[in-house]
């Protein structure tokens, strides 16, 4: 089983109008829900793979309760997230369909407190053991102390259980202190994690604050691999144009399917270079197109060296 942790859940509104002006009244043409945050995403791109994979987190309120329900519908999900009083956060995305352009709106998310940040604690270390790989993702509700995921790092490493970080801010510099197994920032994290905007660079700094290994996402320009083995680079086959919402997730569920599948490093950053890019042209934010992702696997490019043993 691979453990997805999502602390700041969401259910996940989309809309779809023929054109986005400010200030205006729009009709909208299509409106799609689901649950989401990070590790949900995450989540249910391991599952279309054929991983079996549990969810925690938090999830309160009725919206909790609408994004429980729809985790049911999720074929291989197991729901293991922590109640709370407060309401689960809504993310709302716009998407013009003339631009193809695409607008966020985030809600802050639940004020989590005490007790039910310990109580997520020992569901947390209950699930561990049953993990093969654990992947924290994602935003920090208000109320869990901005060191969570150094703590939640350590405890998954003193269970021996790989684990990835995907966060952002505050948390990404002090989670990266915890020394997770993987880091997966974009560049512009990376660049306000290290002070440098040359990725190379800058990834190589992000391992001596404490990660084994990072993976970082140049967006259109693929992913860039520093680690404990050698260095690679995965690139696309050519520039795409779609919706890139969901495709670092999409990202992250690659890298961890085919680390617990014991692949070569080449073959992680194919699989998850190919996914990301499958998500980039699925007229579904956040899904994949199989058919695209088949495709990929085959044509994604990898250069770099191994380490001399």
């Amino acid at each position: 089983m691979i453990l997805t942790v999502t602390l700041n859940t969401a259910l996940d509104i989309t809309y779809r109008v023929p054109s986005l002006r400010a200030g205006a009244s729009h009709r909208v043409s299509e409106v799609l829900e689901r649950p989401g945050g990070k590790g949900v995403n995450v989540a249910r791109v391991l599952a279309a793979l054929g991983h079996e994979v549990t969810v925690t987190g938090f999830s309160g309120g009725p919206t909790g309760r609408v994004l429980r329900d729809r985790l049911t519908e999720v074929p291989r999900v197991t729901d293991a997230l922590v109640p709370v009083s407060g309401a689960t956060r809504r993310t709302v995305t716009l998407v013009d369909d003339r631009t193809g352009a695409t607008t966020h709106l985030n809600e802050p998310g639940p004020h989590i407190a005490h007790a039910e940040w310990s109580a997520f604690q020992e569901v947390y270390e209950d699930l561990l053991a049953s993990a093969s790989a654990v992947a924290l993702c994602g935003s920090l509700p208000p109320g869990v102390p901005v060191g969570a995921y150094a703590n939640l790092v350590r405890t998954a490493r003193a269970a021996r259980v790989p684990v990835l970080l995907d966060t952002s801010g505050a948390a990404l510099r002090r989670g990266v202190a915890g020394r997770p197994d993987l880091l997966k920032p974009n560049t512009e994290e990376l660049a306000e994690l290290t002070g440098s905007h040359e990725p190379l660079r800058a990834t190589q700094d992000a391992r001596r604050r404490g990660a084994g290994t990072v993976v970082a996402s140049l967006g259109a320009d693929g992913l860039l691999a520093v680690t404990p083995e050698g260095r690679w680079r995965a690139t696309p086959p050519a520039p795409l144009t779609g919706n890139p919402t969901g495709a670092g997730d999409a990202a992250v569920a690659g890298l961890l399917s085919a680390l617990v599948e014991h692949r070569p490093w080449p073959e992680r950053l194919i699989r998850a270079t190919a996914l990301s890019a499958a998500t980039v042209l699925s007229p579904t934010a956040g899904d994949f197109d199989h058919a695209a992702y088949d495709r990929f696997l085959t044509t994604v490019t990898v250069t770099g060296v191994a380490t001399a043993a």
